[in-house]
């Protein structure tokens, strides 16, 4: 027979296990997330100017896209 101390560890890694699985609210609201966006984040120091030279290069290969998203990472674009 199964002793009580296994059914009693068996609940409670059950449990552990369970609880493990459950819907967790993000530590950053979406509001507190323009404070952690910072211009360090960016991957250009001239964004018009890249802009302008994707331009550029966009009509001079005669294609447009395929050039990434807009952001630093952070996930607020």
């Amino acid at each position: 027979m199964i002793s009580a101390k296994v059914v009693l560890i068996t609940l409670a890694l059950c449990t552990l296990l369970c609880s493990s699985c459950s819907r967790v609210k993000p530590w950053v609201k979406p509001y507190e997330r323009q404070n952690i966006a910072d211009p360090i984040m960016s991957f250009s120091r001239d964004p018009i100017s890249d802009s302008y030279l994707s331009h550029v290069h966009d009509a001079r290969e005669g294609a447009k896209g395929a050039d990434g998203g807009a952001g630093g990472g952070c996930g607020c674009n």
